[in-house]
């Protein structure tokens, strides 16, 4: 099973006083961590027009990352596929792709806040045609020769010859979580992202379904399974859970007001409650249990997401918990 972290954000809490430089330093000096802790890959995630400075721009990230770590994968999860012009995105993941000498992994998704759609004029009632049609793009730009595409969301010239290529194929993850999109994944993308919402049961079924789809209409080629979970390591589960909490809270109010679109003051109990029992915590040996949970079910040749980063719970916390994580849990699951 390989073993990553992420994802950046790049918040800045109404309780944090550091500059957003400083919190993009954090970033990059997490990134440093990941890499030298010998994990698997990094990931930044993406919204728009946030308050508190949500991660915007994802291809300038992941070059900053590129030019600052060696060995670990480098990923967007999730890139929100509709709100890209399809040439400038290929053109910039294929230019972070070679600076990061073929380490990049493309994760996109529909996306779903009204106001982001709104904002960038982009019908939301298009966003699966969009995404789709993206894709084609993306992989007829990297392509030798010439584009040879008739895009339907984008007006560039099938004459033309996107630049740079990337030296490999760049691998295109899907996310989501409902049936039509686990499908779309095992039809049009190289890998497929679970959300932190679903069981390991959940994620055995869709993977089946994957498995099925595949070879029922004989497509061809690797797939890959990543998972993505929320969690922490200290000394305990107690301490564990009370370093990752005010973030992890603070990260999951946010994302019930991006995905809504309405303000949240306060998540209540239940929803507390709930969050606490999807996170995976505690001692390394107790993260590596329930890890090693996962492994069981689906297998080895899964990529688990471990996601550490919460905002504003301090810079020296995430890296000792990143250091523990590559030290301690990783030959614990590999």
């Amino acid at each position: 099973m390989k073993l990553g972290t992420g994802l950046f954000t790049c918040q800045r809490r109404p309780d944090d006083d550091r500059s957003m430089t400083e919190i993009y330093d954090e970033m990059l000096t997490l990134g440093e961590t990941i890499d030298s802790a010998g994990l698997d890959s990094m990931w930044v995630s993406e919204h728009h027009f946030a308050e508190d400075g949500y991660l915007p721009a994802t291809m300038p990230s992941l070059g900053a990352l590129a030019a600052r770590t060696e060995n670990v994968e480098l990923g967007t999860c999730i890139a929100l596929a509709p709100l890209y012009d399809g040439v400038r995105l290929a053109e910039d993941a294929a230019t972070v792709d070679l600076l990061a000498d073929g380490r990049l992994t493309l994760g996109l998704a529909i996306g779903s806040n009204p106001r982001e759609f709104e904002s960038f004029g982009v019908p939301r009632e298009e966003r699966v045609e969009r995404m789709t049609d993206l894709t084609k793009l993306l992989r007829a730009s990297w392509s030798d020769g010439e584009l040879d595409y008739d895009a339907e969301f984008h007006d560039v010239s099938p004459d033309v010859s996107v630049t740079p290529k990337p030296e490999s194929d760049v691998p295109i993850m899907f996310g989501g979580s409902v049936r039509p999109a686990v499908r779309r994944a095992a039809r049009v993308a190289d890998a497929w992202c679970a959300p932190s919402s679903i069981s390991i049961e959940g994620v055995r079924k869709r993977k089946k379904d994957i498995e099925r789809v595949r070879e029922e209409e004989g497509i061809e080629g690797d797939f890959s399974v990543y998972v993505l979970q929320h969690g922490f390591i200290a000394d305990s589960k107690e301490e564990a859970w009370e370093a990752m909490k005010p973030g992890y809270f603070y990260i999951q109010r946010r994302y019930a007001e991006i995905f809504s679109g309405e303000s949240v003051d306060e998540l209540d109990d239940e929803r507390k409650q709930e969050l606490k029992e999807q996170a995976i915590f505690g001692t390394p040996e107790q993260v590596a249990e329930e890890l090693n949970e996962y492994r069981d079910a689906l297998g080895d040749d899964i990529h688990f997401i471990f996601r550490t980063y919460h905002p504003g719970i301090g810079t020296d916390a995430m890296v000792e918990c990143i250091e523990r994580l590559g030290e301690e849990v990783k030959p614990l699951v590999s």
